[in-house]
């Protein structure tokens, strides 16, 4: 057997077990970037794929918020309470579709990157609006709530980054629940005034009146 065969065998050993520990630092890391309850991606998975996703002019950013969500644990206990955060979850993926990318931000707060392909990401949304509202599978029917829902273009604000945008869908996801609209659309109007960008008890803070509108 020649030297460069003998070389290669003995690096076999060295390469499979290189091999191995990259796949497990992979799989690792795709443990980490997924809610374990939701399966979505967290905020750090989101924020990559949603970042590579805004360079796309299509590129809708979305916010929602499960409404009366506390109330839901404390009448029916947390299980219904993790049932109705998994149902939202799946409900935003399936209309979200492979195209775009659906996270979990913490608690009862998820965003999205849709891409708006014929234009009428305000019909798509109305529609999710009212299958985000039906009752979860297998739970008792009281097990349901409505999930308040702001957007913005991203094509609407060129300057914004991923945050930037998720700030103007934050605050007319605020302005939906407050008026109970169910959905807003950032950009078109003058409505309640927020702290940074966000919302009292949100991190962050600006004084000017956020930009949000109703859906179109």
């Amino acid at each position: 057997m020649n030297t460069l065969a003998t070389a290669l065998l003995s690096a076999l050993p060295l390469m499979a077990g290189w091999a191995v520990h990259v796949w497990w630092l992979r799989a690792r890391l795709h443990t980490a970037r997924r809610d374990p309850l939701t399966g979505l991606r967290t905020r750090d998975g989101f924020t990559c794929r949603a970042t590579a996703l805004l360079k796309d002019p299509r590129a809708v950013v979305v916010l929602a918020d499960v409404d009366r969500f506390k109330q839901i644990n404390d009448t029916h206990g947390h299980a219904a309470g993790d049932a109705l955060l998994k149902a939202t979850a799946d409900r935003l993926a399936h209309h979200v579709g492979a195209s775009g990318v659906v996270g979990r931000l913490g608690g009862d707060e998820f965003a999205a990157v849709v891409i708006d392909d014929h234009g009428t990401a305000g019909d798509l949304l109305a529609v999710l609006h009212g299958v985000l509202a039906r009752p979860v599978d297998g739970q008792d029917p009281a097990v349901h709530t409505t999930v308040s829902l702001g957007w913005v273009r991203a094509v609407d604000f060129p300057g914004d980054d991923l945050s930037g945008l998720l700030r103007r869908a934050d605050e007319a996801m605020y302005a939906a629940k407050q008026a109970r609209a169910g959905l807003r659309r950032a950009g078109l109007g003058r409505l309640f005034a927020t702290v940074t960008g966000r919302r009292s008890g949100r991190t962050g803070a600006r004084t000017a009146a956020p930009v949000v509108g109703v859906a179109a």
